[in-house]
């Protein structure tokens, strides 16, 4: 009873920001997100009879304590499902740089997902599998798919209607996504409690619930044209309406750093100067820009001449989740 599977990370273009459930991690508002080809994380699952507990091995080292626990609540749903009460052994290898903003959590719990409800035999499908990696890390479900993917926040209190889905491949449509890694200080405020004091205390939180659906319409419209000026313009707008919201929480808190600011000024700086590229910024300091492919170079180089930048990594829309032989990990 053992499975093998691979996902990439994803990066948010429509932000998912706020739950209506924490239990069943159900987003206050639709989103939509493109899967990377360079980070991803590979996951083994093995059932064993004669284990008392699970085994979490992460990059080679046995982990305990929080991270263990969590892995074990999340194969308890799983467990459950099957019907069978047996233990794993979980391995898994992380190719995704913890530093660069890539949220690991999005592959790492997709790519769990799919190796443990095939170890314990569970035949499911890409949407159920979506709502099953969902419950481990929201952003999960669209690491599921490749290309561009949209999750529903779905009305159902239950969360059978909140899934991802994907909506252009990732061949369909190249773009360029540089993830700048800044010289920057840890964040003080993680990104659940961010979001949680977010929506209970932030009088701009209402704001953002009331536009945040025609962003998310007017970006699928836009990747269905292939205009990429439009798309850049609504993923940059909505990034900003994400981050204004955490200044009128109660404690207010920013994510942003003087070099995040940096950052943003030299890409409406090359905007300027007739580059298309455009900026969207996630739950801490890093900055990811969006670019066409004939101007990932230009960007490229503007970027890394900048003090605060220690380095640029570029990503294109990227696969969804694989099913490797056993023997891979």
């Amino acid at each position: 009873m053992k499975a093998v599977a691979k996902a990439h990370t994803n990066i948010a273009l429509i932000k998912y920001w706020g739950k209506r459930d924490e239990q069943l991690f159900l987003p206050m508002n639709n989103n939509l997100s493109i899967t990377l080809d360079k980070f991803y994380t590979t996951t083994a699952v093995q059932f064993h009879e004669h284990l008392q507990e699970d085994h979490f091995i992460l990059n080679g080292e046995y982990v305990d304590g929080d991270e263990t626990a969590k892995i074990t609540r999340f194969l308890d749903k799983i467990r459950s499902r099957a019907g069978k009460s047996l233990f794993a052994e979980v391995k898994s290898e992380n190719q995704v740089p913890t530093a660069a903003g890539f949220a690991s959590s999005a592959s790492g719990f997709a790519a769990l997902a799919a190796a443990a409800t095939k170890a314990i035999g569970l035949d499911v499908d890409d949407r159920t599998l979506s709502q099953i990696a969902r419950q481990g890390s929201g952003s999960a479900c669209r690491s599921i798919y490749g290309g561009y993917v949209e999750w529903q926040k779905g009305e159902q209190s239950d969360g059978s209607d909140s899934y991802a889905k994907p909506i252009l491949g990732e061949k369909d449509w190249d773009v360029s996504i540089l993830s700048v890694m800044l010289v920057s200080k840890k964040k003080k405020v993680l990104s659940r409690e961010g979001m949680k004091r977010t929506v209970e205390t932030s009088p701009f939180y209402s704001g953002w619930l009331e536009t945040v659906e025609t962003d998310f319409l007017d970006a699928k419209e836009a990747i269905s044209k292939r205009d990429f000026e439009a798309l850049g313009s609504i993923l940059e707008a909505n990034a900003l309406k994400m981050h204004a919201t955490t200044l009128g929480a109660n404690p207010p808190f920013m994510y942003w750093q003087s070099a995040t600011i940096e950052v943003m000024e030299l890409v409406q700086e090359l905007r300027l100067a007739g580059i298309q590229a455009y900026f969207t910024i996630d739950a801490g300091p890093n900055v990811k820009v969006v670019c066409q492919p004939k101007d990932e170079q230009a960007v490229y180089e503007a970027l890394k001449e900048l003090s605060v930048v220690q380095d640029v990594l570029v990503c294109h829309p990227g696969p969804g989740i694989s099913y490797l032989p056993s023997t891979a990990l």
